[in-house]
């Protein structure tokens, strides 16, 4: 597919998907006429950056976690450093507050939900009844 189809496809623009292939977290192949072509399976792997770089990683770090990403997942990293992996332990800490925050504001919002469809319902039989009498 071309840049265009996969940044609507992806939601992301054309300048940040050249980026990404800059950073060497996605390839394309060259037509003959110059225009960048990419492979269909990319679609999830930008997904999956742009909501790493959202959670807050950095795109050094993303690059070299990419294969963990892919299946078979063949995992190997003779430059894991300990700061990389310092790093990838914070991001994830991080990740995990975030989750947790998510999911308290999620379940309060399910019982404010809970809570206002049980009370407009009682109301709304009794209009109902008010107006067919």
């Amino acid at each position: 597919m071309r840049i265009g189809e996969l940044s609507e496809r992806t939601n992301t623009s054309r300048r940040l998907l050249r980026y990404y292939e800059e950073q060497g977290l996605i390839i394309s192949d060259r037509c003959a006429n110059g225009y960048r072509n990419y492979d269909d399976r990319l679609v999830d792997r930008v997904l999956q950056i742009r909501g790493l770089l959202t959670a807050g990683l950095p795109t050094r770090i993303i690059k070299q976690i990419l294969p963990c990403l892919d299946k078979p997942r063949s995992i190997y990293f003779p430059d894991a450093t300990p700061e990389m992996i310092a790093t990838l332990e914070l991001e994830r800490d991080r990740m995990t507050e975030r989750i947790n925050c998510l999911a308290r504001n999620r379940d309060a919002i399910d019982a404010y939900l809970d809570a206002v469809l049980s009370n407009n319902r009682p109301h709304a039989a009794a209009d109902e009844a008010s107006t067919t009498s």
